[in-house]
């Protein structure tokens, strides 16, 4: 790997994502041993040429001999582009690079939901990516479809459920960010959309655990109560992390036994309907 000296990524050291690709960076010779910094760590100097906000929402490459700096696809393009020149050119073509950044943007403004933390109050500085609403809605979308999709093909494993339907799973993931919210009602929309993507985070996580099944079951007839023994796991599993959440975010214990109820809920409706 050809190194690019005297470069520094900002990275968040809260997020593992961050950690482990600048660490990649370093470890494969594509950035000096000096190449990453924790963004927390920027000195007053740093702080007069970055632009902090900007920072906290794209990684950005600093070149530590000029006091440039640059941000986001541009400063990840630049890092691979000076190993591989030719994926920096694909990258840069203008329909390839509005996808990257948008997809960039889509993953950048959603990691606190994706990996959430607790805010360390002895931090003069934060890499806390700004709230956006359009992102956050998006991912909520994405992960609520993801969701539907996953439960409507587990559900075709059991014969004893009644026939499964892509348009009712859709509905009841809905319903359970709409069931939830009714119990933040005195919380500002910031603080309900917050909670909302680390809901729909578990969701998608449990619909991760559960696709090795279906896949596995394409190869083999696994007996019903495998399929269901798995899915009591992952059950147990999404409400272990989704208490945790809850505690990361600070909010009523209460969440948990309602997220619970729901699923009852909706058991009841699918064996009804």
């Amino acid at each position: 790997m050809k190194t690019l000296e005297n470069q520094t990524l900002l990275f968040d050291e809260d997020c593992p994502l961050c950690q482990v690709y600048t660490t990649g960076f370093i470890k494969a010779g594509m950035l000096d041993e000096n190449g990453k910094k924790p963004f927390s760590n920027l000195t007053d100097e740093e702080q007069n040429f970055i632009d902090i906000k900007r920072a906290s929402n794209e990684i950005a490459l600093v070149d530590n001999k000029n006091k440039t700096v640059i941000y986001g696809i541009d400063s990840l393009l630049k890092v691979i582009g000076n190993s591989f020149p030719f994926m920096e050119k694909v990258g840069n073509i203008a329909p390839i690079k509005f996808l990257l950044k948008k997809l960039y943007s889509f993953i950048s403004y959603n990691r606190k939901v994706i990996i959430p933390n607790k805010k360390v109050s002895e931090k003069v500085l934060q890499c806390v990516p700004s709230f956006n609403y359009k992102y956050r809605i998006i991912y909520i979308g994405f992960a609520k479809l993801m969701t539907a999709l996953t439960l409507f093909n587990y559900s075709e494993l059991i014969p004893d459920l009644p026939k499964g339907n892509f348009n009712r799973e859709l509905i009841l993931a809905f319903g359970q960010i709409i069931f939830q919210s009714l119990f933040l009602l005195k919380f500002d929309r910031k603080t309900i959309l917050n909670y909302a993507g680390n809901l729909m985070t578990v969701s998608l996580f449990g619909s991760l655990i559960l696709t090795p099944i279906l896949i596995l079951n394409q190869f083999i007839n696994l007996p019903e109560i495998v399929v269901l023994g798995w899915f009591g796991i992952t059950v147990l599993i999404m409400f272990i992390e989704h208490f945790r959440r809850i505690k990361i975010l600070e909010l009523p214990n209460h969440l948990a036994f309602s997220w619970i109820f729901y699923k009852i809920i909706a058991l009841l409706i699918i064996l009804i309907l």
